[in-house]
């Protein structure tokens, strides 16, 4: 491989994990569109969409191990290299996690917790993932620390939609005329929308876990990586 071919390759493989970030944030708004909406093809769309997100997945790994095999990078190059490989890891599984909102979208039968404001959390993690994948982008480290602050608000966000979820159940009036059908239905809400908050979470965790490696990539430190 000629010298210009690699660093075009170098090129290429950036481009790559863009797009797949972006492909991977489709999914994601897909999956909150049906959840909100209750969108039984939109859930479909998104739990079918996976396997080219695994795909993407699987041809982006390759470039990275064959740049790695054969042309043997050090210093800036090298760190470039396994940072991509580790986002695209992440990537991946956000795609999973999309695939889960739709998921639940197809087993919910009612919004039972109007208090809680799901699609506000959505997009408080596709501004996080957003942020990563231009910080990566851009090599900027001010925005990779400013990326893990954000994750402190989502996972604030999160524990407070648990926590009003919880204290629904709690205050629930369950008597003698509450059948056994009716409390699984309610116990089967509770955790579908403890899960939904928990992947949700899950997300913002994936967008630090980007953050962390663009950091290494651009400055060898590895304050972000957990």
């Amino acid at each position: 491989m000629a010298r210009k071919g690699y660093q075009e390759k170098l090129a290429a493989l950036r481009e790559d994990v863009l797009y797949m970030s972006e492909v991977v944030l489709d999914r994601l708004r897909t999956g909150l569109s049906a959840l909100e909406e209750k969108d039984d093809d939109l859930a479909w769309e998104v739990i079918e969409g996976d396997d080219e997100v695994n795909e993407l997945y699987l041809e982006l790994e390759s470039d990275c191990i064959d740049l790695l095999s054969l042309q043997q990078p050090v210093a800036g190059d090298l760190r470039f290299i396994a940072a991509s490989f580790k986002i695209i890891t992440d990537l991946e599984r956000v795609g999973d996690l999309a695939t889960n909102l739709g998921d639940y979208t197809l087993d919910a039968e009612q919004e039972r917790y109007p208090d809680v404001d799901i699609q506000a959390i959505g997009d408080a993690v596709i501004e996080a993932i957003e942020e990563a994948m231009a910080a990566y982008e851009t090599k900027d480290t001010d925005a990779c620390f400013a990326i893990a602050d954000h994750d402190d608000d989502i996972d604030a966000m999160c524990e407070r939609a648990s926590t009003t979820v919880v204290r629904e159940l709690i205050e629930t009036e369950i008597d003698d005329d509450t059948t056994e059908s009716e409390i699984e239905d309610l116990m089967a809400d509770v955790s579908r929308f403890l899960l939904t908050v928990r992947d949700l979470e899950r997300v913002g965790d994936h967008a630090v876990n980007i953050a962390g490696r663009t950091l290494y990539m651009v400055e060898s430190d590895d304050a972000l990586i957990y």
